[in-house]
């Protein structure tokens, strides 16, 4: 499945909706609004780069705290 529902995302990083939602609208996970209603969709290839945008920005803070 190339896009995924919000409540998808939430579940797959372990997160409320609200933060999905709060991560799209600061732009910080890509998605696009379908239709007139604002359905929410995020590309499933969006979260894997936002994931291992997380994993690097953890490796740097890791390595400033050493």
């Amino acid at each position: 499945m190339r896009f995924l529902r919000l409540e998808d995302v939430a579940e797959e990083l372990n997160v409320k909706l609200p933060q999905i939602r709060a991560l799209i609208k600061s732009g910080e996970l890509p998605a696009i609004q379908i239709g007139g209603r604002g359905v929410w969709r995020v590309e499933r290839e969006k979260l894997e780069e936002y994931i291992q945008t997380r994993y690097a920005q953890a490796r740097e803070e890791i390595d400033r705290e050493s």
